[in-house]
């Protein structure tokens, strides 16, 4: 079967490995030059399983309230609102009622273990490699109200079968010795050790490159112009290339076009519940590197992520609801180096910070839209994953496989939407 997939990120990259791995025909399409050079390219570099719960949760209404007014703020709503931004808002309060978050925490947790099981399987497999490192992903809280929600995710976290443990101050030096300077400020600390971290853009490049030497066909610097379909079944798409017009049918689709995705979608009368969250990042050259953590860390209170990826320390966090505005707000993005000179003084080149921003594909719910469209009997979605598009990507394109062959997943997840 000929599949063709929209959108080059990590999650089109790595559909189209399992897809491929399955015997059948694969061809990509994308409208950047090269793989994941969107949401993907500069993430907190973090496959955070032991993270699950939403960013939609019972305390998060409360927290947002108090955050109003700051420009650096964690999450921030930009206004005024188009009527898309407000629907969203509304439909994400929806899901921080309690029962909502804590089954869509569950969900998670079940694709994200499952996600990290299959990323370990391909790496052996292809003996890819992406800076990655398997050292767990520490989450730091500084008050002892923080603690006891770390407390509280830690319970879940071993109800689900997912490792973690739980550490004191001491305990959080022992495992990252260059956070000593800040010892006494540390509450405590939870330790992911079934996370792990690395580059997705490099894993997303590599990853390409294998699937193109098994026979994917990769369309770069192209667009998709209209969308042919007839009887519930799409029968072509338009490609758009440096002036010229295309045609490629195919027997089956599938949208992972990231936050861009709905626009498909909705040529096709479907409306996906997507919104675009821009987060910033910060890629800082280390030039003191016995100073410089290997353990990827995060600050639970600011939601700043940082990862070591070789000789770079990646910084990111934050999420800005503005719609497809992707400018670089100077606030926000020296915020994340504040950060880093607060926590490891001098171990960054501070003047060259690669400051980037991009568009997480966010749910009102977290929940990625993994499985067949209700309409088009020959399109698939795997798009979606917010902020865990990274942890979610080797088992969302798994399932996705399996949904295409018409196999039952091996992970219990509300696939379909």
């Amino acid at each position: 079967m000929h599949i063709v997939i929209v959108g080059a990120g990590l999650a089109g990259v790595s559909a189209a490995w399992y897809l491929r791995e399955r015997g059948h025909q694969v061809s990509v399409i994308d409208r950047d030059p090269g793989p994941a050079l969107e949401a993907s390219y500069a993430n907190g570099g973090q496959i955070s399983i032991s993270h699950p719960e939403p960013w939609s949760n019972p305390g998060a209404p409360l927290q947002i309230i108090k955050w109003l007014g700051r420009k650096d703020a964690p999450l921030l709503f930009r206004w005024p609102a188009e009527a898309a931004r407000i629907h969203w808002g509304l439909q994400f309060l929806r899901e921080c009622l309690p029962a909502r978050s804590q089954r869509n925490t569950v969900s998670i947790a079940r694709l994200a273990a499952y996600s990290g099981e299959q990323l370990r399987l391909l790496r052996e497999a292809t003996g890819i490699h992406y800076d990655e490192l398997s050292r767990g992903v520490l989450h730091l809280y500084f008050t002892p109200a923080g603690l006891r929600h770390g407390q509280a995710q830690f319970r879940v976290l071993r109800e689900l079968g997912i490792g973690a443990c739980m550490l004191d101050a001491a305990q959080c030096v022992e495992t990252e010795p260059s956070l000593l300077r800040i010892r006494d400020r540390i509450a405590g600390g939870m330790l992911g050790t079934d996370d792990e971290s690395g580059d997705a853009q490099r894993f997303a490049s590599e990853l390409a490159a294998r699937c193109a030497a098994a026979g994917v066909v990769f369309h770069y610097d192209t667009e998709v112009g209209a969308i042919s379909h007839a009887d519930g079944r799409i029968t072509g798409l338009e490609l758009l290339r440096q002036g010229s017009r295309e045609q490629l049918a195919a027997d089956a689709y599938v949208l992972a076009a990231g936050a861009w995705s709905p626009h498909l979608a909705r040529a096709l009368g479907e409306r996906l519940p997507i919104y675009p969250v821009k987060g910033y990042s910060a890629t800082l050259r280390i030039q003191d590197a016995r100073r410089a953590p290997s353990v990827s860390l995060t600050d639970e209170a600011r939601r700043i992520v940082c990862s070591r990826l070789g000789d770079r320390l990646r910084i990111a966090g934050t999420a800005e609801l503005n719609g497809y505005d992707t400018d670089i707000d100077p606030v926000r993005s020296q915020a994340l180096l504040r950060w880093v000179e607060d926590i490891f003084p001098g171990v960054c080149a501070l003047d060259e910070p690669n400051a980037w921003a991009g568009l997480r594909p966010t749910t009102p719910s977290n929940l990625p839209i993994i499985g067949r469209s209700r309409r088009m009997a020959n399109l698939y979605y795997n798009t979606g994953h917010g902020t865990l598009g990274w942890t979610l990507a080797a088992g969302s394109a798994r399932a996705l496989a399996d949904i295409v062959d018409q196999r039952p997943p091996a992970v219990d997840f509300p696939f379909g939407g």
